[in-house]
């Protein structure tokens, strides 16, 4: 039957079986009869926007003073005739129309404010970031820097949804105790702080977060149970769906097998990222969780499909992403560079190194448009993923050779439901604090009364 009464599913609707759980897509069934859709609690959830927060370690090639005058990061003209090629962005020109890059903002708060601070700009610049605030020096529990700009969106948007926010990363970041320079590693593990002294764990095992998302509710003997059984986690309560399907409307069922297919086909994937690294003898990722993937571009995608799939079900709205962690030694032999990547970032401002880092910026780059498209391709309601979410780019190191955080790189991409214009590059003034940015960003996803923001001077409008 169709819904074609005043009943209506809540947009909170989760399917259950055997220690899983599924959250639905936005479907029609979720707005009752009579009313109009901007009422509801499902346009409601609909118009939420999305926000994703992407860390790129070590600056770019782009922001030396040779990079700059190659524009390896940002592009000569400002305005909206911008010519991407030269650089490390050229991978985002199909998606111009929703890009909007800032360039020349700084994050000084990343720098050493005494002595002993020196040397450590590695160990606090992932934690300025989100927070633009500057770290205590402490290898202790004492740890204090600021909220981070994901976090205040989330405790005044995001506590209605099953998951406030989801915390990402490619590298390990699970290292206890103090790094070096006086660090805690906690500074250099996260970009989310829920509060000035409550750093945000990142999960680097897609395998955990497709649990995270699906695999809560029931007993933990019944969790162990499906765990072990080799089916889907849609199997377990194939029931309910079935049940579900047969009172929908034909576009709706249309809407949950294509949400349920996803949900199958990313899931094998992870079983067979498992299987495989479970049958090698010797792994590039020695010391990796089984459920990581060896090659980079593939972690990267299904931690990007883990964040489509939980958009379409508003399981959570916000996500971090940390792409790396300072000082890694890995190498992205796809970029074409075979240099470990730290040793990449030191380039001595050597035209031939600086180059090579920019190719290593570029690839990392170039995983955006997999994200970028499956989103454009998702509906939510009136309008698509990508509509409707504010993707956030960049570090709080400018020249990692200098380690210094002048004309630091960042980015935009999405529509923010609306509040981005997109197709744009806008240069700051000389010694603009990108936390003016942040501020304005905020203000954009609707946290309008924030006065400061970190290091804030005033607002720079985007």
């Amino acid at each position: 039957m169709e819904f074609i009464t005043g009943k209506y599913i809540s947009r909170r609707t989760m399917l259950r079986g055997m220690g899983a759980s599924l959250g639905l897509p936005l479907l029609d069934a979720m707005i009752p009869a009579g009313r109009l859709w901007a009422s509801t609690p499902a346009a409601a959830a609909a118009n939420a926007t999305r926000l994703v927060c992407i860390e790129q370690v070590h600056g770019a090639a782009g922001c030396n003073d040779l990079g700059a005058s190659l524009n390896l990061w940002s592009p000569k003209a400002t305005g909206r005739d911008f010519d991407l090629s030269p650089t490390s962005l050229s991978s985002l020109e199909p998606f111009r129309d929703y890009l909007t890059i800032i360039s020349d903002t700084d994050s000084r708060m990343a720098d050493a404010f005494a002595p002993q601070e020196i040397g450590g700009d590695h160990f606090r610049t992932s934690a300025v970031f989100l927070t633009q605030a500057h770290p205590k020096q402490t290898e202790g529990s004492d740890l204090h820097v600021g909220t981070s700009m994901d976090q205040i969106y989330v405790q005044r948007f995001g506590l209605d949804t099953p998951i406030p926010s989801v915390q990402l990363s490619i590298e390990n970041v699970d290292q206890a105790g103090g790094c070096a320079y006086g660090y805690a590693c906690a500074y250099t593990d996260t970009v989310s702080w829920a509060s000035p002294n409550e750093p945000l764990p990142m999960v680097r095992d897609p395998r955990a977060v497709f649990e995270m998302l699906f695999g809560a509710g029931g007993t933990p003997e019944q969790r162990a149970k499906r765990r072990q059984a080799d089916r889907s986690i849609l199997d377990w309560m194939l029931e309910e769906i079935s049940a579900l399907q047969r009172k929908l409307g034909p576009a709706d069922r249309q809407r949950l097998d294509l949400y349920t297919s996803n949900i199958r086909e990313l899931e094998e994937r992870i079983q067979r990222i498992t299987a495989q690294n479970a049958s090698q003898p010797e792994r590039e990722l020695p010391n990796a969780p089984v459920g990581v993937p060896d090659d980079f571009a593939e972690h990267m995608e299904v931690m990007f499909d883990l964040q489509v799939l939980a958009f379409m079900a508003d399981t959570t709205r916000v996500f971090s992403l940390k792409m790396g962690r300072d000082a890694s030694p890995r190498v992205f032999a796809e970029s074409g560079v075979t240099t470990p990547f730290h040793s990449s970032s030191h380039h001595g401002s050597r035209e031939s190194r600086v180059l090579d880092f920019a190719k290593i910026n570029t690839y990392h780059v170039g995983m955006l448009p997999y994200f970028l498209e499956k989103l454009q391709n998702t509906m939510d309601g009136d309008a698509n993923l990508l509509d409707k979410t504010m993707i956030v780019y960049g570090s709080a190191m400018a020249d990692s050779n200098l380690h210094n955080h002048i004309r630091c790189p960042l980015f935009l991409v999405g529509g923010a439901n609306g509040q981005l214009e997109g197709g744009r590059h806008v240069r700051a003034p000389m010694g603009t604090p990108m936390a003016n940015v942040m501020l304005d960003m905020l203000h954009k996803l609707g946290v309008e009364d924030l006065e400061t923001f970190g290091n804030s001077t005033g607002t720079f409008s985007i």
